[in-house]
C-alpha cells in the first residue's frame, strides 16, 4: 500500500481544524461555566460523581501531560521509537481511544489514578485555569503546523505502552474534553444543583 504524504496546506488545515475545535470548547466553557460560585463548582450529584470543578481539574491535569511532547516535536527534538514505528499499533490504539472517549459512548470509564481530580473543594478560579491551559494547548498545537501529524507518532503520556499518531493525540484530547464538558453540563442539570 502506497502512503501519500499530505501537502503543507493539508497539514495546516488539520492543525486549524484541531485548534478550531479546542477554541469552540473554550468558548462554550466560558459561556456555560464562567460565573459559577465555588459552591456550584464543587457540588456533586452524588459521592461517586464528579463536580464541575473536578471535571475541569481532570482535564487540566490530562492535557498538561501532552504539552512537553508537543513542544519537543515542534522543536524537532522528537524521534519515533521502534515501538512507535510499528505499522499497525498506533492506528489501532488511536482509534480505540478515540472511540472509547467519545461523549456519545455511554460506557463509563475510570480515570487512571494519576489523573484523578482533587477530592477536596477546588477554588472558583478552576474554570479560568482551564481556559488559560487551553490557550497554552492551542499554541502548542499551532507550533506543529507544517508537520505530518499522521506520520509523527508518540507514546501516550498517560499509558506508557500505548502509541498513536499526533493527529490521533489531538483527536483524543478533543473527544476527552467534549466528554467531560458534557459530564459537567449534566451536573448543572442534576436535581439539587445549588442556585448560587
Amino acid at each position: 500500500m502506497v502512503q501519500v504524504t499530505p501537502t503543507i496546506s493539508e497539514r495546516s488545515a488539520l492543525v486549524h481544524e484541531f485548534t478550531a475545535e479546542l477554541k469552540d470548547i473554550t468558548q462554550r466553557t466560558r459561556s456555560t461555566f464562567d460565573g459559577l460560585t465555588s459552591k456550584q463548582l464543587n457540588w456533586k450529584p452524588s459521592a461517586q460523581q464528579w463536580s464541575v470543578a473536578q471535571c475541569f481539574d481532570h482535564l487540566i491535569t490530562s492535557n498538561k501531560a501532552y504539552l512537553p511532547i508537543f513542544e519537543r516535536a515542534a522543536n524537532g527534538q522528537l524521534r519515533n521509537s521502534l515501538w512507535e514505528q510499528m505499522p499497525i499499533l498506533p492506528a489501532l490504539f488511536g482509534r480505540l481511544l478515540i472511540k472509547s472517549l467519545d461523549p456519545k459512548t455511554s460506557r463509563k470509564l475510570k480515570a487512571p489514578k494519576l489523573l484523578q481530580p482533587a477530592s477536596s473543594d477546588l477554588d472558583s478560579a478552576i474554570v479560568d485555569r482551564f481556559i488559560s491551559e487551553q490557550a497554552e494547548l492551542i499554541r502548542a498545537i499551532q507550533k506543529l503546523e507544517g508537520q505530518d501529524l499522521d506520520a509523527l507518532r508518540m507514546t501516550s503520556p498517560i499509558m506508557g505502552l500505548i502509541t498513536y499518531s499526533f493527529s490521533d493525540a489531538c483527536r483524543i484530547i478533543i473527544v476527552h474534553e467534549q466528554r467531560h464538558f458534557q459530564q459537567a453540563e449534566h451536573v448543572l442539570k442534576a436535581t439539587g444543583f445549588p442556585g448560587s
